[in-house]
């Protein structure tokens, strides 16, 4: 919006510096951070109230985290109101690939609100039925990889990129929308899963997507992409602007959910998030990369599907509790020493995956 005002006013002035997308990142992340300081008390005073009871806890769960009832849920309203504000303010409104993230992540928030929804009411852990959430997941997903596909360039469309060698292109035809929707509602669900401890997803979250912004800046810029020797996917460079929104609004989230958490980020902000995540990779043609970048993730949701799986199979478990994280807390681990270690390794592996943009 604010970019095309300034387009209209020729860019006199002071209002060149709207031409950049570095300078209406750095706008959205602050703009994104002061919505996040100025309606975070007011919203979760609100959710108190509409709530009552807060978050059911489950009762399976680590005896600890009894202590937690009456924690407001839905927390992630606040990241995606901040999110959007700051992407609709900052952000250029003609270009596809920020709609396709930006309808990805309102529609993931949805799904995820409906889930959180009926948990409050109902003082369950059991909210939407599972199936549901997936086939919803799905179908969003699906008309995103295919709005994506529609838009990449010729010589990408429909073909996989494989980090590290840099002219190796898979072409997957017909499949990569199915496998696009993998990439987006694994993404979502990973998240979700890591989800589970005072501040442990939103911090991984922020820097992943920092790091997808630098990808998204770098490959949407042919200089950089000659240089890097990396595939050139004209347009992304305006989702630096959405992960700075989401940067500022995660950091104005985690003032409140720092411990002890004052609201949780819920399935509203949790699935939202991971579909961000898992959109900007598909569109920027940096799957794999994902999963490295974002591989605190991968660990989240494979420790669960070990344990189903292994326990389906042999009665036993391979984990105490699982996803991963409830592993260490039985084990004796503090929530913060948890939660910041799980930090360190995110932005360890963020590194990692920002490394394959230069090794070739």
């Amino acid at each position: 919006m604010l970019y095309w005002m300034a387009e209209s006013l020729g860019f006199g002035g002071g209002l060149n510096l709207f031409r950049y997308i570095t300078f209406r990142a750095g706008g959205a992340m602050l703009t994104a951070l002061v919505f996040g300081f100025l309606f975070g008390r007011p919203l979760i005073d609100l959710l108190r109230v509409r709530q009552k009871k807060g978050q059911p806890i489950r009762a399976d769960g680590p005896q600890t985290h009894f202590a937690k009832a009456g924690t407001p849920t839905m927390g992630g309203l606040l990241v995606l109101g901040a999110l959007l504000v700051a992407t609709l303010l900052w952000a250029r409104l003609d270009n596809v690939y920020v709609w396709i993230v930006l309808g990805v992540t309102a529609s993931f928030g949805l799904i995820g609100f409906a889930d959180d929804y009926a948990k409050v009411t109902r003082q369950s852990s059991r909210g939407v039925s599972s199936r549901l959430r997936f086939a919803l997941g799905l179908a969003v997903a699906a008309v995103a990889a295919w709005v994506a596909a529609a838009h990449h360039p010729a010589a990408l469309s429909g073909q996989l990129a494989v980090p590290v060698f840099k002219n190796l292109l898979i072409d997957l035809g017909w499949f990569f929308v199915p496998f696009a929707m993998v990439v987006i509602v694994g993404a979502a669900n990973a998240v979700n899963l890591t989800d589970g401890l005072d501040g442990l997803a939103i911090m991984p979250a922020m820097i992943a997507a920092g790091a997808l912004g630098i990808i998204a800046y770098a490959v949407g810029r042919v200089d950089f992409t000659q240089y890097l020797d990396v595939h050139y996917v004209p347009g992304t460079g305006e989702l630096l602007i959405f992960t700075a929104g989401l940067i500022g609004g995660g950091l104005g989230f985690l003032w409140y959910n720092a411990p002890p958490a004052a609201v949780f980020m819920g399935d509203t902000g949790s699935l939202a998030l991971g579909g961000a995540l898992g959109a900007i990779a598909v569109v920027t043609k940096h799957e794999i990369v994902l999963a490295i970048v974002g591989g605190l993730f991968v660990v989240e949701a494979l420790s669960v599907i070990i344990q189903v799986l292994y326990f389906k199979r042999t009665g036993r478990r391979v984990f105490l509790m699982a996803p991963i994280h409830h592993h260490f807390e039985k084990k004796g681990w503090a929530e913060p020493q948890i939660v910041i270690r799980f930090w360190i390794i995110s932005l360890i592996l963020a590194l990692v995956g920002l490394a394959t943009l230069k090794l070739r």
